[in-house]
């Protein structure tokens, strides 16, 4: 899942070496938390919050067969 989010967002940015995504496991939920470089913030999140929803709709599919609840935090 971490591969499939990084894939998702380094076309989208202009720092793409800034890319990090760091996963916290608990017992009933996994939380994806995504930073990105300050100026490509924008980019990720999109109008509207659009990008970040595409994003998040495509994390949370993925991760659908899992038992385990999916989260995605964007943050910088």
């Amino acid at each position: 899942m971490k591969q499939l989010i990084e894939t998702i967002v380094k076309p989208l940015v202009d720092f793409p070496e800034d890319v990090r995504v760091n996963v916290l496991e608990d017992e009933h939920r996994v939380t994806y938390q995504l930073s990105v470089n300050k100026t490509d913030m924008g980019k990720v999140i999109g109008k509207q919050g659009r990008v970040a929803k595409a994003i998040r709709t495509v994390v949370y599919a993925a991760g659908s067969s899992q038992q385990k609840k999916i989260f995605l935090e964007i943050g910088e």
